[in-house]
């Protein structure tokens, strides 16, 4: 049965999204129609996002951390989805010039603090302040109840003059945008930051990309800091990262491509390691199985410039993509976004096993199987369109995705 068939049984319809662009003029109107691209890109992109690529029976099937199901949660009086209490950890967030509360909902839904933007606005609207929130970036909980949220966007405390927060994952380009919308500077100077690879400290081995080593991780910017001067700051934060793990620098390069693929395969950390492995088993699998081939989809749509959904039958033919890890053996050129940490201490030190495949039966709780045969993958497989025929509304439900 092809995927469309399956999807057809099910009731559900597969969607596909094109990027939008438009011109904008002014930094208050640039960021807010960058906000609300990004919207409308999302809810065309959830249906793709979450359904379609869960059921693919080649490795990595349900990658991208584009699906966390809203647990430990209650119901507004509408019936959306609301966390309980002040929330825990820290989360840094950015509240674009004149955002609506939908928008700043949105936002924070993405970001994990609120449940979902409903639960926000209906929080918003209750406080008769909720108008005063400023544009700028905040300091804020994850897992907050929306009023919480709203409240700690009123308090000046929460607000950062000088902080922009690169989260795991994001592309070159998506941090690009970040450095132009948080940062305040040009395309231009960010593009120019990005080639003077001496002047950042771009280590040999990255040939001239700066493709995952852009750190995750929130810095703080002077005012009269540069883009070369804050791109420089994200370099070094990788290579000083690698280095005390213990990374030799001729293997910074391959490490960072690993992880940057495990970072896109899997929202749960607890299987960071085994999908190390499975990288591992499959790059050593030349004569076997795989044939040396990663077949991982978050590689192809890198090489054709989108984030998250699935790549079409057509395009994982093509191997003119170098990216398509479907057709070309072996690691992809670049690492595909920017890894965390915990992500890179995985591909380092992996667990043993002979895992081949894998695929996550469970979008609810994130429970993800592993297997060493392509047989036992369609077993999983299975598992997984059960689940989703008993469980429709969480298999085409709103995503809380990481990436902006």
């Amino acid at each position: 049965m092809s995927h469309d068939d399956f999807f057809a049984e099910l009731g559900i319809q597969r969607e596909d999204a094109a990027d939008a662009n438009s011109k904008v003029k002014g930094r208050r109107q640039r960021r807010l129609e960058k906000v609300e691209r990004r919207r409308r890109k999302r809810r065309r992109h959830w249906l793709t996002s979450i359904v379609l690529v869960v059921v693919l029976t080649a490795v990595g099937v349900v990658g991208y951390k584009a699906v966390t199901y809203v647990r430990d949660s209650s119901s507004t009086a509408s019936g959306a989805q609301d966390y309980q209490g002040t929330g825990e950890g820290e989360v840094v967030v950015t509240i674009p010039e004149g955002a609506s509360g939908q928008i700043i909902g949105e936002l924070l839904q993405e970001a994990g603090v609120v449940a979902t933007a409903g639960a926000f606005v209906e929080a918003y609207k209750a406080n008769a302040n909720s108008g005063n929130i400023q544009p700028g970036t905040y300091t804020l909980k994850a897992r907050m109840s929306a009023a919480n949220a709203v409240a700690a966007l009123l308090d000046p405390t929460s607000k950062s003059e000088h902080a922009l927060t690169v989260p795991e994952g994001f592309t070159k380009n998506q941090i690009k945008e970040r450095l132009m919308t948080v940062g305040g500077f040009t395309a231009e100077e960010v593009d120019a930051a990005y080639a003077d690879t001496a002047a950042i400290g771009l280590p040999e081995v990255a040939g001239g990309n700066v493709e995952g080593w852009l750190a995750s991780s929130t810095y703080d910017i002077s005012q009269d800091a540069t883009a070369t001067e804050v791109v420089a700051q994200m370099v070094s934060t990788t290579t000083s990262r690698l280095k005390a793990l213990g990374v030799a620098e001729k293997d910074y390069q391959q490490v960072l491509i690993k992880a940057s693929i495990v970072e896109r395969e899997v929202s749960q950390p607890e299987y960071y390691g085994q999908v190390a492995r499975v990288i591992e088993n499959r790059l050593k699998d030349t004569d076997g199985e795989t044939q040396g081939l990663l077949q991982m989809d978050s590689t192809v749509l890198y090489g054709l410039g989108r984030v998250g959904g699935i790549p079409s039958p057509e395009e994982t033919a093509d191997d003119s993509n170098a990216y398509n890890t479907y057709k070309h053996a072996g690691l992809p050129p670049t690492p595909i976004g920017s890894p965390s940490e915990e992500v890179i201490k995985a591909v380092i030190k992996p667990p043993e096993g002979d895992w081949l495949y894998f695929v996550t039966v469970d979008l609810s709780t994130g429970e993800t199987l592993f297997a060493t045969t392509h047989a036992e993958q369609e077993a999983n497989t299975a598992r997984l369109r059960e689940y989703c025929e008993k469980n429709k509304e969480v298999c085409q439900g709103t995503p809380m995705p990481t990436e902006g």
